[in-house]
């Protein structure tokens, strides 16, 4: 790996491009001069500064031509930055990787030496352009800090800094542009997050106290890990979407959002937004193209675009695991193929290794405040540009403000707060009295704010690959019986597929995957023999209204849709907390579900050998599978109707009125 670079002595009268290597050095690099080197990157000439003769202009030094009229005016409109001279600077010897420039790039460390210059003794970058895009780029920062430097402390606190710009020609393609901005660090964020000691680097770096912590409003300063993680995160990213929000409220998009691009300042603590050479204007449409968007249109495509980098740098920050390339190019891959965001943590559970050393803390941060990570996650991915949210809406969500900052939930937020909720319990694995029945009363809540009642909707939402998760009917897996043959459930999916859009009719197969230990070694050895399970029917869809009985009893230990069920979903929903975010003020004595109508089912199992051709031990398999699998799962025209679909979680309703909870799965998971 190689960059570019100078290597500069008191006693040598030129100053020459050279080529060095980074050797033995993570933050600096010692400029290392390889005479002979001829093969840069992206260019074939080998590049010379130099100033050995009054009377010679080298490429970084030269004077402008007066008489070029057509020049004078370019420079006009750099009015509002600074002409340098190459002689108003004194070059370093050490280039901070974290500045790390393009192919078509020289970067620089320098010091002001004019004593003239209100930037004296202030230490600068500067960038020097070879190519004709990249000249362009520079041009396009300085025109786009004419229009941000109009609020100068929002533009110091958030924006990397041009000072200004050497250039012999302004006209002229081949001369040499070299621009001058602020050195804000010596690392971009990537490299600080890709420190092993990053956490509390970062936080001795930010001087975190108590002013900091009510920003992002929390009410602790230090903590266990993922705390103090959550609360650096909090701090970045608010910076991050206050800056961004700041370059879209001048109608501009950046365009090249990324860790690369961004570093802390250690002076001011804030996130500075990297060179705006890509910068896009909202209102460049050419009107005689009459295939172009409006320029509202072309706003909020470029404002999705920004928000999707955002939530690109978001989930590194988050999830340490993806800063490795092959594990992010998967994630990229999963939203690529069209997968929904909102189904990312069941990805991200198998995707990402639990062992890893980032210590899963990503995993754990997401889903703290009821999965208000995962929310704000999907909605900075959302496939759809439209439906991405913005700076400011972003600023409001509950994830990246702290306790005691009260941020009242939108409906929306509220149903993946439920849906969250109720996926965390039933993957504890713990069935006792108390979390069966919160289990049951969220899924009564879920029901209740169904958003998509009506079986127009379903058609769409209901056919995929779906997860059993948990039934109110029924204990799933191992329990403290002691069977005749012991039987480990491994999957148990519901999969629906459309057949026939004018009948709306679907196919629905079950499928669960076992394996059955016949060994005494049962406890330590878990492969057995395996199994499948495959159940096939179809469906039709109807439009239904679930009713509630309010004179039904039941003498079920598991609670269904009882009276007394009924009542504490009433009394919670009338409690201080939900009174003003569910707009229900008593349990509505019907709901409209869709209603599935089943046809023939066919059943098929398969074990394989040596249990294949042993009739006796397949009987038995079959029936500790039927005890610990729901029986809707075996006779799907059981299923009557169903109460609750988004993109992530479905609940369908059974005739003697058990509830299954299936959260949905994709390919890549």
């Amino acid at each position: 790996m190689a960059s570019i670079g100078v290597y500069s002595s008191p006693k040598m009268e030129c100053i020459e491009g050279r080529c060095f290597s980074f050797i033995n050095s993570s933050t600096c690099l010692n400029l290392w001069p390889m005479i002979g080197r001829k093969n840069f990157p992206n260019r074939k000439k080998r590049l010379e500064m130099t100033r050995s003769l009054p009377n010679t202009l080298s490429p970084l030094e030269s004077e402008e031509d007066a008489t070029l009229s057509s020049s004078d005016s370019l420079e006009d409109e750099f009015s509002h930055v600074t002409k340098f001279e190459m002689s108003d600077f004194k070059i370093r010897n050490r280039v901070s990787i974290g500045l790390g420039g393009r192919g078509d790039e020289i970067v620089f460390e320098a010091m002001v030496t004019d004593p003239h210059s209100p930037l004296y003794k202030t230490r600068v970058v500067l960038r020097q352009l070879i190519s004709a895009r990249a000249k362009r780029r520079g041009r396009r920062a300085i025109e786009v800090l004419k229009r941000l430097a109009r609020r100068k402390l929002m533009y110091h606190s958030y924006s990397m800094q041009v000072h200004g710009y050497i250039s012999s020609s302004m006209i002229d393609e081949n001369s040499s542009f070299t621009l001058v901005h602020g050195h804000h660090g010596s690392s971009s964020l990537r490299h600080w997050l890709q420190q092993s000691d990053w956490l509390p680097t970062l936080e001795a770096t930010l001087s975190l106290d108590q002013e900091s912590v009510r920003r992002v409003g929390d009410d602790t300063i230090g903590g266990p890990a993922i705390s103090r993680q959550l609360r650096l995160i909090r701090i970045l990213m608010r910076d991050l979407l206050i800056g961004v929000n700041y370059v879209h409220s001048h109608g501009l998009a950046h365009t090249e959002l990324r860790l690369e691009n961004l570093h802390i300042s250690v002076v001011d603590k804030h996130i500075k937004v990297g060179i705006l050479g890509n910068a896009a204007d909202f209102n460049e449409a050419d009107p005689e193209d009459i295939t172009s968007y409006d320029n509202m249109d072309r706003r909020r495509m470029m404002i999705a675009f920004d928000m999707r980098c955002v939530g690109f740098i978001m989930a590194k920050m988050v999830l340490r695991e993806l800063m490795d390339p092959m594990i992010f190019a998967k994630f990229k891959a999963f939203l690529t193929k069209g997968n929904d965001p909102s189904c990312l943590r069941e990805f991200l559970l198998h995707a990402v290794n639990r062992n890893s050393s980032a210590g899963n803390f990503g995993l754990q941060i997401l889903d703290r405040n009821w999965g208000a990570g995962w929310h704000l996650l999907s909605l900075l991915l959302a496939p759809k540009p439209l439906d991405r949210i913005s700076c400011l809406n972003a600023l409001r969500h509950p994830f990246l403000c702290g306790p005691k900052w009260r941020v009242t939930p939108s409906i929306d937020l509220i149903r993946w707060s439920l849906g969250s909720t109720t996926v965390r319990i039933a993957e504890e694995y713990i069935y006792g009295q108390q979390q069966r029945s919160r289990l049951a009363h969220f899924v009564e809540l879920m029901e209740m704010l169904n958003p998509y009642p009506k079986p127009k909707h379903w058609m769409g939402l209901l056919p995929g690959k779906w997860r059993l998760l948990y039934c109110t009917g029924r204990h799933i897996g191992l329990t403290l019986r002691q069977p005749s043959v012991r039987v480990l459930i491994g999957e148990a999916y519901l999969s629906v597929s459309k057949v026939s859009k004018p009948n709306t009719t679907f196919s629905a197969v079950s499928h669960i995957s076992f394996a059955v230990m016949a060994g005494q070694d049962w406890a330590h050895d878990k492969s057995g023999v395996g199994g499948k399970l495959q159940v096939n029917s179809f469906y039709r869809l109807r439009a239904g209204r679930r009713l509630y009985l309010k004179e039904e009893t039941t003498t079920s230990i598991f609670p269904l849709a009882t009276p007394d069920a009924q009542a504490s979903v009433l009394k919670r929903i009338s409690s201080k907390k939900w009174r003003k975010a569910i707009p229900i003020n008593e349990v509505p004595s019907s709901l409209s579900v869709a209603k599935l109508v089943s046809s023939e089912i066919d059943v098929m199992m398969s074990l394989n050998e040596p249990l294949s051709g042993n009739m006796e031990v397949a009987q038995k398999a079959l029936q500790e599978v039927r005890t610990q699998i729901p029986p809707e799962m075996f006779d799907l025209s059981k299923i009557v109707c169903g109460t609750y679909v988004d993109s992530r979680l479905l609940v369908l309703r059974s005739v003697n009125g058990s509830a299954l909870v299936f959260t949905r799965c994709t390919n890549d998971s």
